[in-house]
C-alpha cells in the first residue's frame, strides 16, 4: 500500500499531470476524462455537436487559385485593374489632344484680338488708335460696331422704316419698276411672335441702315473712306431680300435696286399736350445698279 491509500479502501486521485483533479461540489470525484478535450493547435473547445470519441484534425487555411484553377498561384492584378477612367481631352489619343489643344489655342487667340479690338474702339482717340486706326476699324465695322444711343439722354423717338424697289428686266428684254418693299415691317412680322428671334432679323437692317447716314452726308455723299462699303453692304442686304420676296418673275433679273427711309415720330401719350406730326418723311437714296453675281439674277 503507497502513500496515497487510505484506510482498508485505498482509490487512487485521477488526474492530469499537473495535480489531482478536484472533487465535484456534492463530495463525489470527478475524473478527468469529464472536461472537455482541447480541439485543434490553439487549444478551444471542440463543437459541441462533435463526438467525445472521435479524433480532433484541423482546418487548414485556403490556398490562392488562379483563374485556371492550379493552386498555389497567386492571382496577377493588372496595374490599371483601379485606375480612374479618362474623360475629356485626356480619353482622346495623342494626335487628337494636339489637334484640339491647338483649336482651344486659336480660339483663345481670337477671342483676344476681338476684345483687344472693341476696346481700342470705343476708348479715347490714342497713340494706337491713330497709327492702327484703319485697321481697327476693318475689324469692327460693320458687324461690331459699338454706339452708345441706349445711353444718350435724348433717346430716339421716331420709328424708321427702311424700304425698297427695283427695276426689273423682263424675259421679252423690256423693263418694269416694282413696288416698294417694306424690309422693315417684314422684319416685324418675323420677329413678332418669336421666342427665339435671330440677329438677323433684329439688327442687320437696320444696323446697315445707320452704317450708311454715318458715312455719308445729307447730299447722299461718300465722307470718309468707309461711304463705299456702307453702300456696297446696304445694297447687298437689299439685293437678298428682294431676292427672298421674289420681286423677279421667271425669266427676269433686277437691273437696279432704289432704297428709301420712312421716318414716323412716335405720337405722344393722350395725357400729353405735345402736339408732333404724323406724317412720313423720306429720305431716297439714287438707283444703284445690281452686279451680276449679286444674288439677284433671273429666276430659272
Amino acid at each position: 500500500m503507497d502513500v496515497y491509500d487510505e484506510g482498508s479502501d485505498p482509490r487512487q486521485e485521477s488526474g492530469g499531470p499537473d495535480g489531482p483533479v478536484p472533487d465535484r461540489p456534492d463530495g463525489s470525484a470527478r475524473n478527468a476524462s469529464d472536461d472537455p478535450a482541447p480541439s485543434g493547435p490553439g487549444g478551444g473547445r471542440e463543437p459541441a455537436s462533435a463526438d467525445r470519441g472521435a479524433p480532433v484534425t484541423s482546418v487548414a487555411p485556403a490556398t490562392p487559385v488562379t483563374p485556371t484553377g492550379e493552386p498555389g498561384a497567386q492571382v496577377t492584378v493588372p496595374p490599371d485593374a483601379y485606375a480612374v477612367p479618362r474623360t475629356g481631352i485626356t480619353a482622346l489619343s495623342l494626335r487628337y489632344q494636339i489637334a484640339a489643344a491647338l483649336a482651344l489655342a486659336v480660339v483663345a487667340v481670337a477671342s483676344c484680338v476681338h476684345v483687344a479690338m472693341v476696346f481700342l474702339h470705343v476708348a479715347p482717340a490714342n497713340t494706337v488708335t491713330k497709327q492702327h486706326g484703319r485697321a481697327i476699324d476693318d475689324w469692327i465695322y460693320p458687324e461690331f460696331e459699338q454706339n452708345w444711343k441706349l445711353f444718350a439722354p435724348n433717346p430716339l423717338q421716331q420709328n424708321i422704316a427702311v424700304q425698297v424697289r427695283a427695276e426689273v428686266r423682263t424675259e421679252d428684254g423690256g423693263h418694269r419698276t416694282t413696288g416698294w418693299y417694306d424690309l422693315s415691317a417684314l422684319d416685324g412680322e418675323a420677329i413678332d411672335g418669336n421666342l427665339l428671334p435671330s440677329h438677323t432679323q433684329q439688327n442687320e437692317l437696320r444696323r446697315a441702315w445707320d452704317f450708311y447716314l454715318a458715312t455719308h452726308d445729307n447730299e447722299n455723299r461718300p465722307a470718309g473712306m468707309r461711304g463705299d462699303l456702307s453702300q456696297r453692304y446696304l445694297r447687298s442686304i437689299v439685293g437678298l431680300r428682294l431676292e427672298r420676296e421674289h420681286a423677279a418673275g421667271r425669266g427676269e433679273a433686277v437691273d437696279r435696286v432704289q432704297v428709301r427711309s420712312s421716318t414716323t415720330n412716335v405720337q405722344p401719350p393722350r395725357w400729353s399736350n405735345e402736339k408732333v406730326s404724323d406724317k412720313p418723311m423720306y429720305r431716297v437714296l439714287p438707283w444703284w445698279s445690281v452686279p451680276t453675281d449679286a444674288g439677284t439674277g433671273a429666276n430659272a
